[in-house]
């Protein structure tokens, strides 16, 4: 019984492991930076997409004694989820790549592919800017009084456990045999 138990500690912490991994992989999460005149998009802690922006005016051209102090933009609701409070960050970088401006910005209540105008507010383009990017750093689902949570959780689709470097793939609901000593153990993973 012990072992059984210690097997499902390992299981479950395997589990958990592979979830935050496979979340943090190069690529997934980052938010990629885009030509000035080109909509940004923010990404959700599942990777879709949250949040598009774009720049009412692309000519950004900045210096260290005289930055850009004033940014609008149109952000864009493009999840499925309707938002109590969003906010997030914006970031400038110029033709070399460098970061040479960031700003803040926020919004209450924003429904599926609604809009709202904004200002970066603490901005401070350092550059003549070439490319930006868009952070999501609160997005708050409004949830409606008798909605329960969890329809809001995602599921992790790609589940794999590592078992001394091999990779063994786990479906939620379906069972796994593990060999432990001269027993065998079935574990079968269940969301709530």
């Amino acid at each position: 019984m012990k072992r059984m138990a210690i097997s499902l500690v390992i299981l479950c912490n395997a589990w958990s492991l592979s979830a935050q991994q496979s979340a943090q992989t190069p690529g997934e999460l980052n938010e990629r930076r885009v030509a000035l005149h080109e909509p940004a998009v923010a990404l959700d802690a599942g990777g879709a997409p949250a949040l598009e922006a774009s720049l009412r005016v692309t000519a950004l051209n900045g210096a260290p004694d005289a930055p850009v102090t004033n940014v609008r933009m149109v952000v864009r609701n493009r999840s499925a989820i309707s938002y109590g409070f969003v906010s997030g960050a914006v970031t400038f970088y110029d033709a070399a790549g460098v970061r040479c401006g960031e700003g803040v910005f926020q919004a209450d209540a924003l429904a599926v592919e609604e809009s709202f105008e904004t200002d970066t507010p603490g901005l401070r383009i350092r550059c003549e800017a070439a490319s930006w990017r868009l952070v999501a750093t609160h997005l708050l689902p409004r949830i409606a009084p008798n909605q329960p949570i969890t329809t809001l959780t995602r599921v992790p689709e790609n589940l794999v456990i590592s078992i001394d470097g091999e990779e063994h793939p786990i479906q939620l609901g379906r069972p796994l045999s593990l060999m432990l000593g001269d027993r065998r153990f079935t574990i079968i993973v269940r969301a709530r």
